[in-house]
């Protein structure tokens, strides 16, 4: 229950990251105004909160396997919201990194 609680939350963090920065992103560089870049701003701040109720208390473990996610959920969002289409090193890399999440978070320790 540990990991998918883990993993859950990693998601909903890279949904407001990651959906904020593409608000901000709108509001300025599409000319979309003001509201759209409260929203972002907004969003980012959230997933500055999500990231705390991960199981691990290690803030540098939560944040470097975070990255992973992101990595992977920036090009996932580019496919859905934007016609983004990934070559095969995009998919690669994003694979390299979601392995790089798994053992930094999941793996075994003692």
């Amino acid at each position: 229950m540990t990991i998918t609680r883990s993993i859950l939350l990693f998601v909903v963090a890279a949904l407001a990251e990651i959906g904020g920065a593409w608000l901000v992103w709108q509001g300025i560089r599409e000319h979309r105004g003001v509201l759209w870049i409260v929203g972002g701003v907004l969003a980012l701040g959230a997933y500055g909160f999500v990231a705390t109720f991960q199981p691990d208390p290690s803030f540098g473990r939560i944040l470097a396997a975070y990255g992973g996610i992101f990595v992977a959920g920036s090009l996932l969002w580019g496919v859905l919201v934007d016609g983004f289409r990934p070559d095969r090193w995009d998919v690669a890399g994003a694979l390299v990194c979601l392995v790089g999440v798994a053992l930094i978070m999941y793996a075994p320790r003692g």
